[in-house]
């Protein structure tokens, strides 16, 4: 594998990958539900790619999220309503998954800066 893929697309390990890959699924689910339900005529090539390329880069995106939450917050508990907690990480998933094409390359770029660190 090239340097460069495996310091950033391979940078994240396998469980957490996977397992926000396994929670990035349900957003083009739930639309290609939405709109099979609808009857409306098959999905563009375009907004499928895109449905692709969101559900791919998410666990990146997540993992930006996660750094910057971690950051401000620390290691503070916060003691919420559960439906309230669900309904916010719900939408922090979402927000997440809509811009992944937009916030995981910032990740992939301190990955890749992380490994490239780790070997000298």
């Amino acid at each position: 594998m090239h340097p460069v893929i495996a310091k950033t697309l391979g940078g994240l390990s396998p469980q957490y990958y996977f397992r926000q890959l396994f929670f990035g699924v349900i957003f083009p689910v739930m639309i290609y539900s939405v709109l099979s339900q609808q009857g409306t005529v098959p999905m563009p090539f375009l907004m499928i790619g895109l449905l692709v390329v969101n559900t791919l880069l998410y666990p990146y995106a997540r993992f930006v999220y996660e750094g910057i939450v971690g950051f401000i917050i620390g290691e503070n508990v916060f003691f919420v309503n559960t439906f309230l907690m669900l309904f916010v990480k719900l939408m922090t998933m979402a927000v997440c998954w809509s811009f992944a094409i937009f916030i995981a390359p910032v990740g992939l770029v301190y990955l890749y800066i992380h490994h490239s660190k780790n070997q000298l």
